[in-house]
């Protein structure tokens, strides 16, 4: 399909300044966390101008979330941030996640150790201010991109050609008075990664879902110094006396939460020598170890009715809340980024047709919604200060345990959306690969996730000028695990050696001879050999046609 009349009028009328507040831009991204970054990075890349704008001046220098998976480590990869490639940032943890009671009793032991479909650890803890500032270097790297900090929208039409936002950018001397100036910037789309107070949300009237659940905890960060004695684990101690958690925080860092007990005064728990007093039990002391913060904040849960109204959409904790007890938040507005975008940039290239946005809502609130419902699970097993409820509930999870139960985290597949079959909206594999060009992750040497993964060039399907154009736009690669070099010219077809033979391994589960994997690394579908052509044209109707194939949620990926 071509553009839009719409959008044909607004190239025709766009404004060019030196000023990005005075020009018309492709997307103009609200917020700048972690998911305005991958947001921007990713359609940046792209080729499409993107304005970001931000009400702080400068970015927040504390941590705030401290742990992702394997499939988040996968979308750092997508913008060159791979953990093993920033060791000083991100280390992994090959370990288990023990629930103990007041008693120090074993209650559970979560496996979060070994590796994930995505070849990356299956979790990982990191330092937050360093990995937003390895994004902002991506994101520089951008030309097309432009932030502006100091910027807060006041305002937001969506009209038939662009939606109008109004930006407030302060002077010199800060604040709402005479020194501001307001700016009306046009966009073709605008995306809301502006936080759990999102502005973008409450402008547009997309409504908001209160899932009820909220509990006060004292957030405490810590660098442990050369003499400092603490546990190195990740630990959750269900203590009716005091709830509280222990992780790493990313490499030389430990971080503690502690709840707020009920008729505790949260201004007397917000203080230096409370978070000592408290983490005394766990080894840390003024002597041994640096404060980096203490806060205390209210864990949530709750998410937007609704993520699109015409050229709007929200992402993150704009989209949705969670308390952190399955480290499932930034994960999750990661995740939105990784499906948005590869959506977007097919919309503004005039690929798709917009309509394809109305299932990012689909497809993203399911999955965000079970890990929602997951962390608030995990809160009502771990929030007990009852003695009596408690000791039932140390019944019956040390039954389990003794059992042999030590549950994974759950791994959702996408809600109804742009997906087919059995195994349709699961997270696809990654695994190293042998090509001319070198050795390495699938995603590096094949310019992305996106593929027709065949077992056999010669099962190549036979496509039209225009298939072969639309899936390179759309950055899908036809891709096969062996072949001879005439069968692979002639269909264009790139050959790869399996090199661990993870493909094959994955092809043998599915039961499958070929698989597309979309451009956010879900699978779209799977199939025999001769079902290759009539997955592409599926999958190239939906785009084009922007209508979801499968009205039922995935029940997960395969692992």
């Amino acid at each position: 399909m071509s553009s839009s009349t719409h959008d044909r009028e607004f190239d025709a009328a766009t404004r060019s300044s030196d000023d990005p507040l005075r020009a018309d831009h492709d997307v103009l991204v609200v917020g700048y966390g972690p998911v305005g970054k991958v947001v921007a990075a990713h359609l940046g890349a792209r080729g499409h101008r993107v304005l970001v704008v931000e009400r702080a001046d400068s970015a927040y220098p504390l941590p705030r979330a401290v742990t992702h998976c394997s499939d988040v480590a996968r979308i750092l990869q997508s913008v060159g941030l791979a953990p093993d490639s920033i060791p000083h940032i991100t280390e992994p943890y090959d370990a288990m996640y023990v629930w103990t009671n007041g008693a120090g009793e074993t209650l559970v032991e979560v496996d979060w150790s070994g590796r994930g479909e995505s070849d990356c650890y299956n979790t990982y803890f990191f330092d937050q201010p360093s990995l937003e500032h390895a994004l902002d270097e991506v994101v520089a790297s951008g030309p097309r991109v432009e932030v502006v900090r100091g910027a807060e929208v006041t305002a937001l039409v969506d009209g038939p050609d662009a939606a109008v936002v109004t930006v407030r950018r302060r002077g010199a001397e800060g604040g709402d008075g005479g020194d501001s100036e307001d700016s009306e910037v046009r966009a073709r789309y605008v995306v809301g990664a502006d936080g759990a107070h999102s502005t973008v949300r409450a402008a547009m009237g997309l409504g908001w879902h209160d899932d009820g659940y909220a509990h006060d905890w004292l957030v405490v960060d810590v660098e442990p110094g050369a003499g400092a004695s603490c546990p190195t684990g990740a630990t959750q101690r269900c203590d009716t006396d005091r709830p509280s958690t222990m992780v790493p925080g990313g490499p030389g860092r430990r971080r503690w939460e502690f709840m707020r007990l009920p008729g505790e005064d949260a201004d007397t728990l917000n203080t230096p020598d409370s978070a000592w007093a408290l983490l005394a039990p766990w080894g840390p002391t003024p002597e041994t170890a640096e404060l980096v913060r203490h806060s205390v904040y209210t864990f949530e849960a709750g998410w937007a009715e609704r993520w699109r109204r015409g050229r709007v959409l929200v992402a993150g904790d704009a989209a949705h809340l969670m308390p952190p007890f399955a480290g499932q938040g930034l994960g999750a507005g990661l995740r939105d980024a990784m499906n948005l975008t590869w959506k977007l940039d097919a919309v503004l290239r005039g690929v798709a047709s917009p309509d394809l946005l109305d299932s990012y809502t689909t497809e993203r609130q399911h999955h965000a919604r079970a890990f929602v419902d997951f962390s608030v699970s995990l809160g009502k097993v771990i929030c007990i200060t009852d003695p009596d409820e408690a000791a039932e509930r140390d019944r019956r999870l040390q039954a389990d345990h003794r059992a042999g139960d030590r549950p994974r985290p759950p791994r959702p597949g996408l809600g109804p959306g742009l997906h087919v079959g059995e195994h349709g909206g699961a997270l696809s594999r990654q695994g190293r690969v042998r090509t001319p060009s070198g050795t390495g992750r699938f995603d590096d040497l094949l310019d992305g996730p996106g593929a027709l993964l065949l077992r056999r060039a010669e099962d190549a399907p036979e496509l039209s000028p225009q298939d072969r154009v639309d899936l390179a736009a759309l950055h899908v690669t036809v891709v096969a695990l062996s072949g001879d070099g005439s069968a692979a010219r002639t269909a264009d077809v790139t050959v790869v050696e399996d090199v661990d033979g993870t493909y094959t391994a994955w092809l043998d589960e599915l039961a499958a001879d070929v698989v597309l994997v979309r451009p956010d690394f879900h699978l779209y579908g799977t199939g025999s050999a001769g079902d290759a052509g009539a997955l592409v044209r599926g999958f190239l109707e939906g785009v084009r046609e922007g209508r979801s194939v499968d009205a039922r949620p995935c029940a997960g990926s395969t692992r």
